[in-house]
C-alpha cells in the first residue's frame, strides 16, 4: 500500500502589495515613527551630543542599545487587533551605506514592568529584513518590507498571555556609520545609521480572545555581531562539531487539534568562501522524522536593485541573469527573509525536537553563522488560523498526487520534483517534470518536496 500525506508548508514575506497595506477597510497602528538608530558598536552614553540632540527622549521607546528599542503595546491597541494582521516596515537611509540585518520581535514582559533585560526575557522574532546598500543623497531613500502576519494576531490576542505579560514589540538594527563617514556625502563625522518604522496593519473590526492558543518559544536568534548562533565550530552551536547540524527540545503542554512551527533563518559569513555566498539544502526534521526540507534565496535579486543606492559588489553594474542570481545569493539585500510556516496538524502534550541539517556548510575561518529563530502554536479546539499563504499553496497548485507502481505523477508540470529518504539523503532529482520515479524509495517512508514555477513549494510524505 502507498499513500501521501501532505505536509501544508508557506514562506511568509513580501507577499502583499503596498499600495493595499491600508485603505479604508483597515484599521493602522504605528508603532514607530522614524525612529533613529545609531553606531552599533557604541553605546547610547558614548554616542555624541549630536546625535543626542537627535533623540526625542520622550517618544515612549525604551532604548536598550543603540541597535535595539522596545514599545510596549497598550491595552487599547490590542484591543483592536483583528483576526488577519499585516505588518510594514519601512527603513530610512542615513550614514551607514552596506546590507545589514534587522528584525521585529514580540517581548513577553512580566506584567508592570517599566523596563526589561532583552538576554532576561522571552521574546519571539515575527520578521527580518537586510536592508540594501543606501546612499542618503539618492532616490530612493528608504525601502519598504511587507509581512503577512496573521499568527501572530493570536499571539497579541491571547488573554492567558496577557493577564501574565505585557506584551513590547521590539525593533532591531545593527548598523555602522564607518564606511559611510568617508563615502557618502553628509555623513562625515555622523553616527547615525538609519530610521525605523513599524505599522501593524489589521481589520476594522476588532476578533474576539484567543482563548484555545497554546505559545512555545523554542529559540530566539542572538545579534550576529556577537555570534553563537547556528553553525558547525562554535561551543553549543552544534550537535557535533564540524557538521551543520542542531536540535531544539520544547514542551508541548497541552494535547493539540492543530499546529504549526513559525521558522526563520539566513546565511550570513561575507568573508571569502563564505556561507553567506553558498546555497545549501536546509533540512528540517521534527520528533526524528524529515519534515521540511528549503534552499534559501530568491528566483532574482533584480526586483531590488532601485533600493541599492549605492555602489556595490553584490549587484555589480548591470543586471544578473536568474541563474547568477542563483548562484552565490542567499538573500537579497532590501529584501525580507522569509517566514517559514511548517503545519504539523494534532500532536500529543510532551517534549518534542526540531533538527535542522545544512550538509556541506563549511563556515571558512570559523566566521559567519545561521541566526535561527522558532516557535510553536497549536489550539486546543478546531484549527489554527493561518496566515493567507498558506492557503494559496493548496488552493493555488491543488496538487493531486496519483501513484502507479513505482511512478508518482502531481498532475502538474513542476519546475523541480525531488525524492528523499527519511534520513533527508537525496534518491531523485528531476526538473520541469510532472512526476518522478519512486524505484530508489524501497519500502518505509520517502519525502518528495515539489518547487512550483510560483516559487511555492509542496512537501509530501510518502509511504510504501
Amino acid at each position: 500500500m502507498i499513500r501521501t500525506l501532505p505536509i501544508m508548508i508557506a514562506a511568509l514575506g513580501a507577499i502583499i502589495p503596498f499600495q493595499t497595506l491600508a485603505d479604508e477597510n483597515t484599521t493602522s497602528l504605528q508603532i514607530y515613527d522614524h525612529a533613529i538608530y545609531f553606531d552599533g558598536y557604541n553605546t547610547l552614553e558614548g554616542i555624541s551630543d549630536a546625535s543626542k540632540a537627535m533623540i526625542d527622549w520622550n517618544d515612549g521607546i525604551l532604548r536598550h542599545s543603540t541597535s535595539l528599542y522596545a514599545v510596549k503595546l497598550t491595552d487599547e491597541q490590542l484591543a483592536t487587533i483583528g483576526e488577519n494582521l499585516s505588518m510594514l516596515v519601512e527603513i530610512g537611509a542615513l550614514c551607514d551605506n552596506y546590507d545589514r540585518i534587522g528584525n521585529i520581535n514580540l517581548a513577553l514582559v512580566p506584567k508592570g514592568a517599566e523596563s526589561y533585560n532583552p538576554d532576561e526575557t522571552t521574546r519571539l522574532e515575527i520578521g527580518r529584513f537586510i536592508t540594501p546598500f543606501m546612499n542618503k543623497n539618492i532616490e530612493p531613500t528608504s525601502v519598504p518590507y511587507n509581512y503577512d502576519i496573521k499568527n501572530v494576531s493570536s499571539i497579541l490576542r491571547d488573554m492567558q498571555l496577557r493577564e501574565q505579560y505585557d506584551i513590547w514589540v521590539e525593533f532591531e538594527l545593527f548598523g555602522i556609520p564607518y564606511a559611510a563617514n568617508q563615502q557618502v556625502r553628509g555623513c562625515a563625522d555622523r553616527q547615525d545609521v538609519f530610521t525605523g518604522t513599524l505599522t501593524f496593519i489589521t481589520d476594522p473590526t476588532p476578533a474576539p480572545a484567543a482563548d484555545t492558543h497554546v505559545l512555545v518559544p523554542i529559540v530566539m536568534k542572538k545579534p550576529e555581531h556577537k555570534g553563537g548562533n547556528f553553525n558547525t565550530y562554535g561551543e553549543g552551536c552544534t550537535d557535533t562539531p564540524g557538521r551543520c547540524v542542531k536540535t531544539w527540545t520544547f514542551d508541548v503542554p497541552e494535547d493539540v487539534t492543530d499546529s504549526h512551527i513559525v521558522l526563520i533563518t539566513s546565511n550570513h559569513g561575507a568573508n571569502a568562501g563564505g556561507e553567506e555566498y553558498n546555497r545549501r539544502e536546509h533540512r528540517v526534521f521534527f520528533d526524528g522524522h524529515l519534515t521540511y526540507i528549503y534552499t534559501p534565496g530568491r528566483e532574482s535579486c533584480e526586483p531590488f536593485r532601485q533600493y541599492n543606492t549605492q555602489p556595490n559588489g553584490i549587484y555589480g553594474r548591470s543586471p544578473m541573469t536568474d541563474a547568477e542570481w542563483q548562484s552565490f545569493s542567499n538573500w537579497c539585500p532590501g529584501d525580507v527573509i522569509d517566514n517559514r510556516v511548517i503545519h504539523l496538524g494534532p500532536l500529543a502534550k510532551g517534549e518534542h525536537a526540531v533538527k535542522i541539517r545544512v550538509n556541506g556548510a563549511k563556515f571558512a575561518n570559523n566566521q559567519g553563522d545561521i541566526p535561527v529563530s522558532m516557535y510553536f502554536q497549536g489550539v486546543t479546539e478546531g484549527e489554527m488560523p493561518h496566515p493567507a499563504s498558506v492557503d494559496r499553496v493548496q488552493a493555488d497548485h491543488g496538487t493531486s498526487i496519483s501513484i502507479n507502481g513505482d511512478v508518482c505523477g502531481i498532475g502538474t508540470q513542476a519546475r523541480v520534483i525531488r525524492l528523499y529518504d527519511i534520513a533527508g539523503n537525496l534518491l531523485e532529482m528531476v526538473f520541469n517534470a510532472s512526476e518522478v520515479s519512486l524505484a530508489k524509495c524501497g519500502r518505509g517512508v520517502g519525502i518528495m518536496l515539489i518547487e512550483h514555477y510560483d516559487g511555492e513549494n509542496e512537501c509530501h510524505k510518502i509511504i510504501r
